[in-house]
C-alpha cells in the first residue's frame, strides 16, 4: 500500500485487517464476488475497501483507499449532497480507485473496525416479512438492531445512525446484509462468526436437474448448462420458481443479474425470449445460463440459490419495489462497480 505524507500512518493492525478481509472475502457464505466492505479508522483517516475490488484479493492487491473521515462524518450528519459521493472524500493523490459506495455507512460507527457482509444466513432472514421476529429470537444474546431496506449510501447511513446506541455492534440490513463493528480486528472476526452461527440455516438437499429436458429448450446456441449444479436448485420446485420470479430480493442481484429471474413457460424455447436475460429457469428441470454471463452474474445467481434453498416452506418474502430496482440500475456508483466486474 503506497502511503502519502499527508496521511495518518497506517494503523498498527492494518496487516491483520487485510487477513480478515481475505478470510471472509474468500468465503461465499459471507461475501460474494465484489460485494461487502471493510474499514478501519485511524486518527482522521478511514481506510476502506475500494468500489469494485474484491476483499478476497486483499493480501495480493491494493484494495483499500484512505478517506477524510472527519469531513465524511460532518457531511452525513448535516445531510450534505456530497455524502453520496465517496470519491469527494478520498485523500488527494492516494489512489485512482473510488472508495466504496458504502463509505458513509462505515463512517457513522464509532468503533474502529467495521465489517459489512452479504452473509447468506443473514439475508435469508432479512428478506422475510417477519424478519424482526426471527432475529429477536436468534440474536437475543447480541446488541443488535434492524434497519429496513434503504438504498445503499448516505440515506442508509443516516437510517443506521437513528438506531445506533453506544453498545450496538450488530446491524441487520433488511433485504441487504449484515454489519458488525468492534475496536479490534479479532473482535470483529469473532463477532461476525458468532452472528453467522446464530443465524445458521441448513441448505435443502441437492436435487438432480433434468439435463436432457433442459437441452431440448436450447436451440439458438446462446444458452448453455451452468458449471455449478447448485444453480439448478432454483428451478427444481414450483415454490422456488415462484419465489425467484416474483421480484428482486437484494441490491447486488439487481446490479449483476437484472430484476428477478425469468422462467420459461411450458414448451417455450430460449430463442423466443426477446430480452435474453442472464439465465432462464425451466420449471422442474433446471437452469439455463447465457454463455456470455459475467463472473459477477454467476456469483450472484449462486448467492440467490444459496439463499432460496435455506428458506422454510412457509416463508413470506419482502421484495424490492420497482422504484427501488430502477434507482439501483440507474445509479452511477453501481454502474461503475459493475463495469469493474464485467468479465
Amino acid at each position: 500500500m503506497t502511503s502519502q505524507k499527508q496521511l495518518d500512518p497506517l494503523p498498527h493492525d492494518f496487516t491483520d485487517l487485510l487477513a480478515l478481509s481475505a478470510e471472509f472475502g474468500q468465503n461465499a457464505l459471507h461475501i460474494q464476488g465484489a460485494g461487502g466492505n471493510v474499514s478501519i479508522k485511524h486518527g482522521d483517516t478511514m481506510w476502506i475497501k475500494a468500489s469494485g475490488t474484491m476483499l478476497a484479493d486483499a493480501l495480493t492487491q491494493d484494495v483499500f483507499v484512505p478517506v477524510d473521515l472527519a469531513r465524511m462524518k460532518v457531511s452525513v450528519a448535516d445531510n450534505k449532497p456530497d455524502a453520496d459521493t465517496p470519491a469527494a472524500f478520498l485523500i488527494p493523490g492516494a489512489s485512482d480507485l473510488r472508495p466504496s459506495i458504502e463509505t458513509s455507512l462505515h463512517a457513522v460507527f464509532s468503533q474502529r473496525v467495521v465489517l459489512h457482509t452479504h452473509c447468506i444466513h443473514t439475508i435469508a432472514h432479512a428478506i422475510q416479512t417477519n424478519a424482526c421476529d426471527l432475529l429477536t429470537e436468534r440474536l437475543r444474546d447480541f446488541s443488535w438492531a434492524f434497519v429496513p431496506y434503504t438504498k445503499p449510501g448516505a440515506s442508509l447511513a443516516r437510517s443506521v445512525m437513528e438506531v445506533l446506541k453506544p453498545n450496538t455492534n450488530v446491524i441487520v440490513l433488511g433485504n441487504h446484509g449484515l454489519v458488525v463493528a468492534g475496536e479490534t480486528v479479532n473482535a470483529v472476526r469473532a463477532l461476525q462468526n458468532a452472528v453467522h452461527k446464530a443465524l445458521f440455516l441448513p441448505a435443502a438437499t441437492l436435487e438432480c436437474a433434468d439435463l436432457a429436458a433442459l437441452m431440448t429448450r436450447v436451440d439458438d446456441g446462446f444458452y448453455c448448462l451452468p458449471d455449478d449444479p447448485m444453480l439448478h436448485q432454483m428451478a427444481i420446485s414450483e415454490r422456488r420458481v415462484s419465489l425467484v420470479t416474483k421480484g428482486s430480493l437484494y441490491p447486488d442481484h439487481v446490479i449483476f443479474c437484472g430484476i428477478a429471474v425469468t422462467a420459461l413457460t411450458p414448451e417455450k424455447m430460449a430463442k423466443n425470449v426477446l430480452e435474453q436475460p442472464v439465465c432462464l429457469l425451466v420449471p422442474g428441470a433446471g437452469l439455463l445460463l447465457r454463455k456470455d454471463a459475467s463472473t459477477g452474474a454467476k456469483t450472484m445467481l449462486r448467492c440467490l440459490a444459496d439463499v432460496i434453498t435455506r428458506l422454510p416452506e412457509d416463508a413470506v418474502l419482502t421484495y424490492l419495489t420497482q422504484e427501488q430496482n430502477f434507482e439501483l440500475l440507474d445509479w452511477d456508483a453501481e454502474k461503475y462497480r459493475k463495469a469493474l466486474n464485467a468479465e
